[in-house]
């Protein structure tokens, strides 16, 4: 196929990378300039904090939603096509962001935002996947997440350049998110189809984007429901320790005050390189599931160093939040092993689900962090949250199957 041609650096894997950085802006732009944003709209602290994890869920619905949506499309209409919807649906929410006046408001943007946001992952990762050798499939995608991640570092800079004291200009980083979105679409032209998608698009006999068919057969399930479980760590730590790292750097007597934006663009700095390094670890491993239980046990143990920081520096809380993204640097990795696990026929309804249904377990999982709250204090149902969220996520990995090395040009039966 023309496709195996291709090198490791070409215009699919830069612009997926591009794309994936706009999309890593404006997903994580929320947590960066929440404070500032909610502050101007008039809420106190406590109000910034109850409202502010209410809407990151928000946000999160539409992804899960937007997944499936998004998914379905993506094997029925083709890869490109959801791109484009896509990136055209969050770029509009996020010019909305900047006019929002209200806390409704805000909850149904961030939501329609969520819903193009869901798009952007699934539809690039099984595009590149499809497009690259079997060989270096796996460095593509890290490449891709790799380079994408950092758009949490720049949408840091953008409100430290841009928000001020009193929380001015917090609009303009939202209408910059559009911006870019818009002036990703023009760079994705040129981008081929993906070959595999291309060769079943107008057979009538294949079934392509059938959700359903995810739940109609045990062993299709299983794959894709521990697909999803292996992720959650990511938002338990990025959605939980890092985007609230100020409450618990009071909870913890941190000496210096913490911002959270900044947590969240060192973790992120930090996750890209764990996203790039997870790649070649994979390719010398020749292991998927291998490299994903290195990373694991990484951010395990920046966890027990996270909740025994009582009374250090600010400083130290940031160099453990870049240990914490450092060591959930796998997001390429899982998304891979996902689209992986199945046909071309349902293959991006599964790479954009199961990223967005991950995505969206941080309703759950902050609902059983707020729920714990009732008999514990703050730090101890954080603690009992991650044992849970750990626990299922390793028994996850351990039964999904190895993908390193396989060949992805087949059909899922019905």
């Amino acid at each position: 196929m023309e496709q195996k041609k291709l090198p490791l650096f070409n215009l699919a894997v830069i612009v997926g990378a591009l794309g994936y950085f706009v999309d890593i802006y404006d997903l994580l732009l929320f947590s960066i300039i929440r404070v500032p944003s909610l502050r101007s709209l008039g809420l106190n602290a406590d109000s910034i904090a109850k409202d502010g994890l209410r809407i990151i869920n928000i946000q999160m619905l539409g992804l899960l939603v937007g997944g499936i949506i998004w998914g379905v499309l993506g094997d029925k209409k083709g890869r490109l096509k959801v791109l484009y919807a896509s990136i055209i649906l969050y770029s509009l929410g996020n010019i909305a962001n900047g006019f929002v006046q209200n806390v409704t408001q805000y909850e149904i943007v961030r939501f329609i935002t969520g819903l193009g946001l869901a798009g952007e992952l699934g539809a690039g990762i099984t595009l590149v996947s499809e497009l690259m050798p079997k060989e270096r499939r796996g460095l593509a995608t890290s490449l891709v997440a790799g380079i994408g991640l950092s758009g949490a570092v720049f949408a840091y800079f953008i409100r430290v350049w841009l928000v001020g004291p009193n929380g001015e200009g917090w609009r303009t980083c939202y209408f910059i998110g559009g911006g870019l979105g818009f002036l990703l679409l023009f760079l994705r032209v040129g981008v081929l189809e993906s070959g595999m998608f291309k060769s079943i698009e107008t057979s009538e006999k294949v079934r392509k984007g059938d959700f359903l068919m995810l739940f109609t057969n045990g062993k299709r399930l299983k794959k894709y429901l521990t697909a999803i479980l292996i992720a959650l760590p990511n938002w338990f730590v990025i959605g939980i320790l890092i985007s609230f790292s100020d409450k618990f750097a009071a909870k913890l007597n941190i000496k210096g005050a913490v911002d959270p934006g900044k947590a969240v663009m060192v973790a992120y700095a930090a996750i890209s390189i764990g996203d790039v390094l997870i790649g070649f670890v994979s390719q010398w491993l020749r292991s998927r599931k291998k490299s994903l239980y290195i990373f694991n046990i990484i951010t395990v143990l920046s966890i027990f160093w996270f909740f025994s920081l009582d009374g250090q520096s600010s400083t130290t809380m940031y160099v453990v939040c870049a240990c914490l993204g450092f060591g959930t640097g796998f997001w390429a990795m899982f998304v891979t092993m996902a689209a992986e696990q199945f046909g071309t026929n349902i293959r991006a309804t599964v790479a954009t689900t199961a990223p967005n249904m991950a995505r969206g377990s941080l309703n759950l999982v902050s609902l059983l962090f707020v729920s714990l709250q009732g008999n514990f204090d703050y730090l101890k149902s954080a603690w009992i949250t991650g044992i849970i969220v750990f626990t299922i996520s390793f028994i996850s990995l351990i039964l999904t199957e190895e993908t390193f090395g396989k060949d992805l040009d087949y059909i899922e039966p019905a």
